[in-house]
């Protein structure tokens, strides 16, 4: 990826009638939330019967798990990714390709992050539980790349597992402000995002 291209949004939808609906619920829910968006809305958006949406979905929750779930394996793989592609596992690497992936998400695919960071609390069931474990994991990531960094001395930072859940928040906000037509594109501000993670951990050598 280059600063002169943008990435692409989301997943390629055409001709899937079970992607349009998740698509059409996801606008809704970032425009209206959860307990505002009707499955009529979700309908119109989708430009379906309502009986459409239930040949597909028995609830407008299992619609809301469905796009919180297809949200967190999206993010992951791609954070999981640029994790196993540093060179030799050096952590600044690691850390610096995680944060890319994390803040380049977030610029690009902000409806998805939002409702993925303020819906948690409307999720129930076995659904909220594998939905709550997906975030567990990405945590994870984030946390054990600091840590191992810091074991390995290339990080200074006394508390790695503090640092690595600021990180982790520092890219969910923006979502909450970033613009695509802004002065300033996804790949721009990641690179800026993974250079003040390293400086928050205490990055004993810079190589990103």
């Amino acid at each position: 990826m280059t600063a002169e291209k943008r990435p692409q949004r989301g997943r390629p939808r055409n001709g899937d009638a079970r992607g349009a609906v998740i698509a059409a619920a996801l606008k809704s829910f970032a425009a209206r939330g959860y307990f505002g968006a009707s499955m009529r809305d979700i309908a119109a958006e989708a430009d379906i019967a309502i009986a459409g949406i239930y040949h597909h979905f028995a609830s407008k929750q299992e619609l809301l798990q469905a796009v919180m779930t297809m949200t967190l394996q999206d993010v992951l793989a791609s954070t999981r990714a640029r994790v196993a592609a540093a060179p030799d596992g050096d952590p600044v690497e690691q850390l610096a390709g995680l944060v890319r992936a994390w803040v380049e998400f977030h610029t690009v695919r902000q409806e998805e992050a939002r409702v993925g960071a303020s819906a948690v609390h409307c999720l129930e069931g076995d659904g909220r539980e594998r939905v709550i474990a997906l975030r567990d994991e990405q945590e994870d990531l984030f946390v054990e790349v600091v840590e191992r960094g810091t074991r390995l001395g290339v990080f200074t930072t006394p508390y790695p597992r503090e640092a690595a859940r600021a990180i982790i928040n520092m890219g969910i906000a923006v979502a909450t402000w970033y613009r695509l037509d802004g002065d300033i594109t996804p790949h721009g501000l990641a690179e800026r995002y993974a250079r003040m993670s390293l400086d928050m951990v205490g990055a004993v050598a810079i190589r990103a």
